[in-house]
């Protein structure tokens, strides 16, 4: 059975189909889409963001832009946020003028390498419901804080794909391992030893871990 508790700070994800990105910075997209299960079964329905966006709205104000979910390494700003038919339509603009991080995204938005966004949120009393039939956790109402660039979106299902086709030889998970950031001695280490080696070795190094943990959610998923 899930609980309110269990779905606080949670993040959901999905296919990021890029309708534009100017050459100043400028994209849009969709941050989530109604009625599709991701890959943790929780479905968003239209009308989960109104209460939020209203509320960001008396702010004067926007949730956050953020990479892969880090709190500390914003990307820019949102300009427009809205509900249509579709789902969370959004337009922003990534700071590349003034922030390298950035401008990384940026040139990963072009190149096509980062097709995910992810929306960070918390459930309101009642925002949600356990459909124990069908197995799936219905939102019908969503606390936004944020919505960030990432490498995985949890509903693509071509993207699940792909990782487990990687899992299937030591090179190709290698491979796996250092598109999805880590460095080639990192990922040596996480193949060998596990999350005990990376510990080991690398537990100065901020957000890795974090960025591990993540990586073993998604491939549960």
């Amino acid at each position: 059975m899930r609980t309110k508790n269990a779905l606080s700070n949670k993040h959901l994800s999905t296919a990021f189909k890029v309708k534009q990105v100017g050459d100043d910075g400028t994209f849009s997209g969709y941050g989530s889409v109604f009625d599709i299960p991701d890959s943790y079964s929780d479905v968003v329905h239209p009308g989960a963001f109104l209460e939020s966006l209203k509320t960001w709205g008396r702010k004067g104000a926007f949730p956050a832009m953020l990479w892969q979910h880090k709190f500390d390494e914003p990307l820019g700003v949102y300009t427009r946020m809205e509900e249509d038919d579709h789902g969370l339509y959004l337009e922003g603009r990534l700071l590349i003028d003034d922030d390298p991080l950035a401008r990384r995204a940026y040139a990963h938005l072009k190149a096509g390498s980062i097709t995910g966004l992810s929306i960070g949120y918390s459930i309101p009393a009642g925002g949600g419901t356990w459909d124990n039939g069908a197995g799936v956790y219905h939102l019908n109402q969503i606390d936004l804080w944020e919505v960030s660039l990432v490498t995985f979106p949890a509903n693509d299902a071509a993207r699940v794909d792909t990782v487990k086709t990687s899992l299937q030889g030591p090179r190709q998970f290698e491979k796996f391992l250092r598109d999805a950031g880590l460095s080639r001695t990192e990922a040596k280490a996480l193949m060998a030893d596990g999350y005990k080696g990376i510990a080991q070795r690398d537990a100065g190094v901020g957000g890795l871990l974090d960025d591990l943990n993540k990586l073993t959610e998604m491939l549960r998923g």
